[in-house]
C-alpha cells in the first residue's frame, strides 16, 4: 500500500514537471521574437538604398569621386569667342579627370595636360570650386558635338556635355534697298539671332554716324525687343530727302548690316532703278569704247 502511495506522487510530479515545460515551450513560440542584425548590415547592405544616402550624407567622403550635376549640360559659344565646359568633381581623391570629343574619341585632356595637337584645348582647374573645366579657344561651328569629362576610376566614369558653337545672324527686313515715300513713317526692323543671350547694346548709324535720338530733327526713336530673338526697330517719323543714305544695324555682340533709304519725292522706285541702269550701262559703254581704241593702237590694221 505505502508503494502504491510513492508511486501515485512521482507520477503526479512527473505530470507538474510536465505541465511547466509545456508551458515554458507554448510562451517561447508565442511571443513575438525580433532579430536585430549588427549595425554595420544597414551599412552595406544594397537593398535599403534611404539608408544608403543617409549614411553617404554622415559620410561623403566615403562616397569616392562624383559629378555635380547642378549646371547645364548645353553650353552655346559664338564663334570665335572662347568656350568653358565646366565639369565639377566631389572627392576626386588621387584620381584624374579627362576630357575626350566623342566625334573622335580624341584624348583632349588630362588633368592640367593637353593630349592633343591642337593647343586650342585647355585644362583649366579650380580647386576652391573642384571645378576642371575644357576651354576651347577660337571655336568654330565644326567644333560643335558632344565632349566628356571622364573620372579615372575603375572602370572610368564620365559625364556628357553638349557645345554648340553658332554665328549670329543679323537680317535687315527688306533690305538691301527701301523705298519711302516722303512724310511716311520709315520703320527699319533689325533682327538679331542665334545668340546664347540677347546683345547688351544695339545701335542705329546713319551714313556711318550715331543717330541722335535727341537732335533737333524730332521724331525718331527706337524700340528694342530682347530675348532667343533680338528685334530693335528704328522709327523715323515724317520722312524728308535728307533722312535718305546708309543706316546700319550695329549689334554689339553679333555682326552689323545695312540697309539704303531711299526718300521719294513723287518718284516711282522702278524709274529710279531704271536710271541707275541706265547710268551703269553708259559707264559700260564707255569703258569698252576705250578697251576697243587701246587694242586698235596697238595692233593697227595693214
Amino acid at each position: 500500500m505505502e508503494t502504491m502511495k510513492q508511486i501515485a506522487v512521482v507520477m503526479i510530479l512527473l505530470n507538474i514537471s510536465y505541465g511547466q515545460l509545456s508551458r515554458s515551450q507554448l510562451v517561447d513560440i508565442d511571443e513575438p521574437h525580433t532579430y536585430t542584425p549588427p549595425k554595420h548590415y544597414f551599412q552595406t547592405s544594397s537593398f535599403d538604398e534611404a539608408e544608403l544616402e543617409d549614411d553617404a550624407a554622415k559620410n561623403p567622403l566615403d562616397r569616392g569621386p562624383y559629378f555635380d550635376i547642378s549646371a547645364s549640360r548645353n553650353v552655346t559659344a559664338l564663334v570665335g569667342n572662347t568656350a568653358y565646359l565646366n565639369c565639377r568633381v566631389r572627392n576626386l581623391g588621387n584620381r584624374t579627370v579627362s576630357w575626350i570629343r566623342h566625334r573622335d574619341l580624341h584624348l583632349l585632356t588630362v588633368g592640367k595636360a593637353t593630349y592633343t595637337s591642337d593647343q586650342r584645348y585647355q585644362s583649366v582647374h579650380n580647386p576652391q570650386l573642384d571645378d576642371w573645366s575644357l576651354k576651347v579657344l577660337y571655336p568654330q561651328q565644326r567644333d560643335s558635338g558632344v565632349y566628356e569629362c571622364q573620372i579615372s576610376t575603375t572602370p572610368p566614369v564620365g559625364y556628357s556635355m553638349m557645345l554648340s558653337v553658332v554665328e549670329p545672324i543679323t537680317t535687315v527686313i527688306g533690305g538691301p534697298d527701301l523705298y519711302i515715300d516722303t512724310g511716311s513713317t520709315v520703320n527699319l526692323t533689325c533682327i538679331v539671332r542665334h545668340l546664347p543671350e540677347p546683345p547688351p547694346l544695339i545701335q542705329w548709324t546713319h551714313n556711318e554716324q550715331e543717330i541722335n535720338y535727341d537732335s533737333p530733327r524730332g521724331g525718331v526713336s527706337v524700340i528694342t525687343e530682347k530675348g532667343d530673338i533680338t528685334t530693335s526697330y528704328l522709327l523715323i517719323q515724317r520722312a524728308k530727302s535728307t533722312d535718305s543714305g546708309k543706316y546700319t544695324c550695329l549689334p554689339s555682340t553679333a555682326n552689323p548690316m545695312t540697309v539704303n533709304v531711299h526718300v521719294l519725292n513723287g518718284e516711282h522706285p522702278a524709274a529710279i532703278q531704271g536710271s541707275r541702269g541706265l547710268q551703269s550701262n553708259t559707264v559700260l559703254t564707255l569703258v569698252l569704247m576705250v578697251l576697243l581704241i587701246v587694242v586698235v593702237r596697238a595692233f593697227p590694221v595693214r
